[in-house]
């Protein structure tokens, strides 16, 4: 029987998953994870397909993408040395303006992608490495590239343009929207299991160390809070989120900084990590009593509700919110913080329910439904890679 490896690089955590190929099906064998890469605690864990725990080791020796992909790969092929990897589908970042698509990787479109490279310097690198790593690997699998940006690749031109002269548009300088896979796999889970739902209109918030929102219209994307990178609407876990161009030209002409300095500020130092000055993890935050990580939450929660309110504008009104993501699926903190009086919007959260972070945790009379849906881009990965290499 044919196999499909997953790879999903994010910016602290690879993702992973094997699945075996039943006709297009793919049948999940086992996820994993690798968490807080480069952290003194990196951890990776492996669960069988009803989640239970196959293996669980704590390392630091995991400092670097390139060393989780090598940890992952061996550790497949160790647990499942009768697997016949058919294909590997890999999630990346950045497609540019033009793949709307799943795509078969070949060296001339690894190439093509590493130009992208600069639009996401902090996902795409990783990305390709696993990309380059698993062609290594298996040589003769076919390499099966899911972009986060497809999924918003037919945005109306309004919420896909900046107001600067058009040729900048022409060559690319546009709103892309990320986290596509996502949001993605909440709007086919929708469809199955809230077609009511589905064909109305939907704001997914995707809260994790990065995090973005994204509103939908019979699922499908009409505005996304992230922009012509990954830095943009939302804070993150070490990304600024929505900034005024007018700093990044003050930290130029009058503190003398470079574009190498400003970029690891934007997208490393900043967020969580910058407000707090304690770790870019929610639940490490949570579990803190300083100011200045209460702060971080609360500015976190207010950039959430605020971009909630735009987004339910740009939809005309709202049939419900979707939480997903590391924080979206687990704090129930966050969650209450950004409902909190939004019932001019029709939002009335259920404390217990939030609290237990049940699949619905709006009250009965909410006129907004709010729910919490884990998300499984592994799955929409391996769908692809399973449909391609058939």
């Amino acid at each position: 029987m044919d196999h499909i490896v997953t790879l999903n690089a994010g910016s602290s955590s690879l993702k992973f998953g094997l699945f075996a190929r039943q006709g297009d099906a793919p049948v999940p064998i086992c996820t994993g994870l690798v968490d807080r890469i480069g952290g003194a605690e990196a951890s990776v864990s492996l669960r069988g397909p009803d989640g239970g725990k196959l293996s669980e080791e704590v390392s630091d020796m995991i400092p670097d993408h390139e060393s989780a992909q090598d940890r992952v790969l061996t550790l497949l092929q160790r647990q499942f040395p009768a697997a016949r990897i058919a294909a590997v589908g890999h999630r990346v970042v950045h497609g540019g303006p033009d793949n709307d698509r799943p795509i078969i990787l070949t060296p001339d479109g690894l190439r093509a992608l590493e130009q992208l490279e600069p639009f996401a310097p902090l996902h795409q690198p990783y990305n390709l490495a696993g990309a380059r790593a698993a062609m290594g690997r298996f040589p003769e699998a076919t390499q099966v590239v899911c972009f986060d940006t497809a999924f918003h690749r037919h945005h109306p031109w309004v919420n896909d343009t900046f107001a600067l002269p058009t040729e900048y548009y022409d060559i690319g300088v546009r709103r892309y929207g990320f986290h596509g896979l996502s949001y993605q796999y909440i709007a086919g889970h929708l469809a199955q299991t809230a077609p009511e739902l589905h064909s109305g209109r939907v704001i997914v918030a995707h809260l994790g160390n990065g995090a973005s929102m994204c509103a939908m219209r019979a699922g499908q994307s009409v505005g996304s809070t992230m922009g012509f990178s990954a830095l943009d609407g939302l804070p993150m876990g070490t990304r600024c989120g929505q900034l005024d161009p007018g700093v990044m030209l003050y930290l130029m002409e009058q503190k003398g900084m470079g574009a190498a300095e400003i970029s690891d500020l934007l997208y490393r130092k900043s967020g969580l990590l910058g407000l707090s000055g304690l770790s870019s993890d929610m639940r490490t935050l949570e579990q803190s009593d300083t100011t200045e990580a209460r702060r971080a939450i609360e500015y976190f929660t207010f950039r959430a509700r605020r971009e909630l309110g735009s987004l339910a504008a740009v939809l005309g009104g709202l049939d419900a919110v979707v939480f997903t993501g590391g924080i979206g699926e687990n704090s129930a903190r966050v969650r209450a913080q950004i409902c909190a009086d939004m019932a001019w919007l029709g939002i009335e959260l259920d404390a217990q329910s939030n609290d237990a972070s049940a699949r619905v945790v709006s009250t009965a009379a909410s006129g907004v439904q709010v729910m919490v849906i884990p998300t499984n881009e592994e799955l929409v990965i391996a769908r692809a890679a399973a449909e391609m290499s058939a």
